[in-house]
This record gives C-alpha cells, sequence and structure tokens, in this order.
C-alpha cells in the first residue's frame, strides 16, 4: 500500500523558510514522477514543483521558481520541499502526490497518490 507522509509544515515569517519533507513508502517510486502541489482557500490546486524520482530536470510553479527547490533522498526515500524567501501568498496546505512514469506533469488530476497534506502559515 503506497503511502504519502508530509512533515514541516508550521507558522513563519515573511521572509523566513521551511523544509517540507515527504516520506514514500509502499513500493518503488524509481519510475515515478514525484510533485508538491498547495492549496489556498477558495483556490484550486496548483504545481508548486516535480521531479522524476530517478533525477533529471525539475519544474516549478511560476510564483515560486527562484525561492523554492525539490529534491530527493533516495536512501530515505523522502523527497523535500526547500522553501526560502517565503511571502503570505503561499500560504496553503501543501501536497505531496505521486504517479508513475517519468514525464513531468502539472495537472493535478494525472497524480494517483497523494498525502494528507501539511499547512503551511506566512505571516506579514
Amino acid at each position: 500500500q503506497v503511502q504519502l507522509v508530509e512533515s514541516g509544515g508550521g507558522l513563519v515569517q515573511a521572509g523566513g523558510s521551511l523544509r517540507l519533507s515527504c516520506a514514500a513508502s509502499g513500493r518503488s517510486f524509481s519510475s515515478y514522477t514525484m510533485g508538491w502541489f498547495r492549496q489556498a482557500p477558495g483556490k484550486e490546486r496548483e504545481l508548486v514543483a516535480a521531479m522524476s524520482w530517478s533525477g533529471g530536470p525539475t519544474i516549478y510553479g511560476d510564483s515560486v521558481k527562484g525561492r523554492f527547490t525539490i529534491s530527493r533522498a533516495n536512501a530515505k526515500n523522502t523527497v523535500y520541499l526547500q522553501m526560502n524567501s517565503l511571502e503570505p501568498e503561499d500560504t496553503a496546505i501543501y501536497y505531496c502526490a505521486a504517479r508513475w512514469g517519468f514525464v513531468l506533469q502539472t495537472e493535478s488530476a494525472l497524480y494517483t497518490y497523494w498525502g494528507q497534506g501539511t499547512q503551511v502559515t506566512v505571516s506579514s
């Protein structure tokens, strides 16, 4: 059974940093794409970042380019999202997601597995 468990969310002041973690279990993810999405109240879920578990290129949402970085630690079966220069507009629930295949997809509907989400709140 696939499980994705996020952690690392919290309350931070504008300009601060947080690192989110996504612990993946239940199968080998070597052929999977891993993504971070977020959803703010009243807004649609949007892509934050995605990467293939096997490495290679990454993609980012326009609003986070240059501030956020996605990475993974194979030995720990964990994907990270390093978030720097946080802004109040980054406040949302952040979700980890996975889909089979190497193509980096931006649409949330194309991802099969989801974590429960972790709240990130950025105060001004």
